[in-house]
């Protein structure tokens, strides 16, 4: 995990490359004379002495321990033998950035809902942030009987108690269960606040919690993109791009024979219109004329050329009436 404990050069010090780690133990039981402290950025480092923190160092950087650190022991300080012989203590180094971690439900959760006299199972996954909140806490329920804590553990923790408690809150906060994403944030925020109370018993803080996407059944999503389909067939202009759109992911055609399709549906579509406007206005009535006072017969019957209601034949000059 890229710890280091050099005794050649009596170097206490935890290598950065854990930085998936909230804390990690240096107990040698071996602090010699000329003994080096390295912190990096992001540590800090508690000595811990017979199970009693002795001191807590923040700041980054190299220590001669001997000078440096001793003296600003509580009770190692009086230390009456110096560093002629080596001293027991514990160092325990403290990860104190905020570390990301994905989470998804276990299992799905079931929820009541009216409309599904069952409940409707759901899937849900997302982001929670965690840092080390109180280190007294912590080396009190964790450090004692742990040399190692690391995020996977804390998430361990979490999933054990996260269906539960998004049950809960999603009962409390959910205003469409078809569509939970509108109350993502407010569901979030409950979450986050009870998994905080929980993970505080043990010194650690939940910062964030963030639920990204809720699955549902696949019967429930076919319905809900077919009442989609519905509603935008409803609209010519966004049938069409959305039947473009298909075609062009399908790979049914190009994008410009796929513009032609569209055109011609819509032509089709224009044309069908039109032709129920135009027998809705040229028909009165079964077996009325289209025009009232137009006599005669609509074609001459010596040369057959359209009337349109004249009283004698343009063409050949035949009365008509």
């Amino acid at each position: 995990m890229g710890f280091i404990k050099n005794q050649l050069l009596n170097v206490v010090e935890w290598n950065e490359d854990s930085a998936d780690v909230l804390f990690w133990k240096w107990d040698s039981n071996e602090i010699k004379k000329g003994s080096k402290l390295i912190i990096r950025p992001g540590q800090d480092a508690i000595f811990i002495h017979n199970g009693a923190i002795e001191g807590v160092f923040k700041d980054d950087g190299t220590y001669d321990i001997e000078t440096e650190i001793i003296p600003f022991l509580t009770t190692l300080k009086s230390f009456k033998f110096g560093f002629n012989t080596p001293f027991r203590a514990e160092v325990l180094f403290i990860n104190t950035k905020e570390l990301l971690v994905k989470w998804g439900t276990k299992n799905a959760i079931n929820i009541q809902t009216p409309d599904l006299r069952g409940g409707m199972p759901i899937r849900c996954f997302g982001t929670f942030a965690c840092k080390i909140g109180d280190h007294d806490v912590l080396i009190d329920k964790i450090a004692g009987i742990k040399n190692t804590y690391s995020v996977n553990d804390v998430k361990e923790r979490i999933i054990a108690n996260l269906d539960q408690t998004l049950m809960t809150w999603i009962a409390k906060e959910g205003k469409d269960m078809f569509n939970l994403q509108i109350s993502a944030k407010q569901i979030a925020e409950g979450v986050r606040a009870d998994l905080d109370a929980d993970m505080s018993k043990i010194g650690i803080s939940i910062t964030d919690f963030n639920i990204e996407s809720f699955s549902y059944p696949e019967e429930v999503q076919k319905m809900q993109e077919k009442a989609a389909a519905q509603a935008m067939v409803g609209d010519v202009n966004k049938y069409a791009q959305m039947a473009m759109a298909d075609s062009m992911a399908n790979g049914n055609g190009s994008a410009g024979s796929v513009a032609t399709d569209m055109a011609q549906m819509q032509m089709g579509m224009v044309m069908g219109q039109q032709m129920a406007q135009s027998m809705q206005m040229n028909m009165n009535g079964v077996g009325q004329p289209q025009a009232a006072g137009v006599s005669g017969a609509k074609f001459c019957p010596n040369c057959g050329t359209p009337t349109q209601g004249a009283k004698f034949c343009s063409n050949c000059g035949t009365k008509l009436g």
